[in-house]
């Protein structure tokens, strides 16, 4: 596991612990197959993959029209922007990334790329982003995605994470503005359904992500990143879970029960719901302490995944179904 001699405060190293550069290609320099792929990987193209789905899933039902290349391109501007906040975190995070084992291999704790050029790439794709939404769509759905850059990169990654464990609860807001931005950038306004579909990734963020933080905790407590199960406990952690899963069961079913959507989205909510709160049950009961034990955790984890793209494919096909 790749070490870090300087030590951290607040989940940050001193300046100039790490260098602004290193053995990244200097500026004109022609990039390889392998650095692009560095620059690929700022963007955390697996996170990507899930905001891009939901804000275009927003964006098909959303009541208006909007041209297929039009919609392409507020979906690549979404997509865009999301990377964007995504390098401005680790280019923030780079000295506690090199301490965790699973990000230690990323391009800047790694050194293949240098503080420099993440920061400089990731205010490129920001304006680039904000400002081609704003002229292809229109400027409401632009400034909520500027806002959600700032948030998940100041509000997110500067000001909650190294701060508090409630960081994932209130950060969990910057993963869940896609569809709102979907949303308006076909309608140029923000109701009642897009508003739900932001309460439902609100919701799902804390069991998805404490389920993870469970089995790597570790890592978190060795980069003084103060996550729950770190900072108050693994059962503590468990119960709180449970909790926000019964939340997020209640908050994923309002939408048919306040007739926005119609009985394909009712019943898959309903049934995903089932199996999210039976693993989340599974996670409450459990009495692993080792991270190797902890396979209801990484049950949970990966069903997750699963369960945010069906639910938001249901909205999709209950939409095409109305």
């Amino acid at each position: 596991m790749a070490t870090n001699p300087h030590p951290v405060e607040n989940g940050r190293a001193p300046a100039g612990a790490l260098p602004a550069s290193g053995n990244a290609p200097a500026i004109g320099h022609a990039l390889s197959v392998s650095e692009w792929r560095d620059f690929w990987a700022l963007l955390k193209p697996r996170v990507m993959t899930l905001v891009v789905f939901t804000a275009a899933c927003a964006l098909l039902v959303a009541p208006g029209t909007l041209s297929p290349f039009l919609s392409f391109v507020a979906i690549l501007c979404i997509a865009v922007g999301a990377g964007a906040a995504a390098a401005f975190n680790q280019w923030w995070e780079a000295d506690i990334d090199g301490i965790m084992k699973r990000t230690a291999d990323r391009p800047l704790p790694a050194g293949r790329l240098s503080r420099d050029e993440a920061l400089g790439f990731a205010i490129i794709l920001s304006v680039a982003s904000v400002v081609t939404l704003g002229f292809a769509t229109n400027w409401i759905a632009a400034a909520w995605l500027a806002f959600s850059i700032f948030f998940y990169a100041v509000v997110y990654t500067i000001w909650l994470k190294p701060r508090t464990p409630q960081n994932i609860v209130i950060g969990g807001a910057a993963g869940a503005f896609p569809p709102i931005i979907g949303w308006a950038a076909v309608t140029g306004d923000v109701t009642t359904l897009p508003v739900l579909l932001f309460a439902i990734i609100f919701a799902w963020t804390p069991p998805h992500f404490w389920a993870l933080a469970l089995f790597v905790r570790t890592d978190y407590a060795k980069a003084g990143i103060p996550m729950l199960p770190v900072t108050h406990g693994i059962t503590e952690t468990r119960k709180q879970i449970l909790v926000y899963t019964l939340v997020l069961v209640a908050v994923s079913v309002a939408p048919w029960t306040l007739g926005l959507t119609g009985p394909i989205y009712g019943i898959a909510a309903a049934v995903l719901g089932a199996l999210f709160l039976a693993l989340s049950v599974a996670v409450f009961r459990s009495k692993s302490e080792e991270s190797a034990d902890m396979q209801a955790e990484k049950r949970l984890f990966k069903y997750s995944i699963l369960y945010l793209f069906l639910i938001f494919a249901a909205l999709v096909a209950d939409g095409v179904a109305a």
